[in-house]
């Protein structure tokens, strides 16, 4: 396998009952990438998610990650990722110190906190309960709590929803910092976010990838002139 490559998926498939999720998917993502999955609801992103951070069992097809396969040494794979969910997993009634202390401990990565603190903004309410702080510095939070354990691949599942403007700004900063150091899978329901911060982007609609690429080269291929109208083109919506 390609040293440079961190994630390949070859023919996934998955299915609950009659309802097919991932139809055959194949993907891959070079280490260092950002990389954004966009897609209608049910279009199959989330599936995809939890089958490449051992949430979910595929019913066939591949998948290796850094070289790593994840039928035989999930274990390994476990060690090299993280996620922060949309569901914010924070502990309401610590402090934004202890809770970077207990997952510290908790990974054997005691130390790691101050530093996490520092780059991502957090200085300023790190005596506050998680449960007291904005949206924004919530979300923080728990991308703070993911890279305590200096994953090689990170798993942001819609991390700015539900935030204003500003605040989803400055977590782009951040999570644009990122780039060339983790790889990052991104999961959005914004196109600007995706085409403001992606290298590539995969586009899933009802299990099937249905393109990927720059955003250029989407748009190049599709005859538009945004994303969004690529997006909505690809999707059989109206633009």
């Amino acid at each position: 396998m390609d040293c440079n490559v961190a994630v390949k998926v070859e023919n996934v498939k998955k299915s609950f009952k009659k309802l097919t999720a991932l139809n055959g998917v194949s993907l891959q993502i070079n280490k260092g990438e950002l990389v954004a999955l966009l897609g209608e609801n049910g279009a199959g992103k989330t599936t995809l998610i939890k089958i490449l951070c051992s949430l979910l069992t595929k019913d066939d097809g591949k998948v290796s990650i850094f070289g790593l396969d994840l039928d035989s040494d999930r274990e390994q794979i476990k060690k090299l990722i993280n996620i922060s969910p949309q569901e914010t997993a924070v502990a309401p009634n610590l402090t934004v110190k202890e809770n970077l202390q207990f997952i510290s401990a908790l990974y054997g990565k005691q130390g790691e906190e101050d530093k996490i603190i520092e780059s991502l903004g957090l200085s300023g309410v790190i005596d506050k309960r998680a449960k007291t702080l904005s949206g924004g510095m919530m979300r923080r939070l728990s991308i703070a709590l993911a890279l305590i354990t200096s994953p090689s691949l990170l798993f942001l599942d819609e991390p700015t929803l539900a935030l204003d403007v500003k605040a989803r700004r400055e977590l782009w900063k951040i999570i644009s910092s990122l780039k060339g150091k983790t790889t990052v899978v991104l999961t959005t329901h914004y196109i600007e976010e995706a085409e403001a911060l992606a290298d590539n982007i995969f586009i899933l609609s009802k299990g099937n990838l249905i393109e990927q690429g720059k955003v250029q080269e989407i748009l190049k291929r599709t005859s538009t002139s945004s994303l969004e109208d690529a997006f909505l083109k690809l999707i059989g919506g109206e633009i």
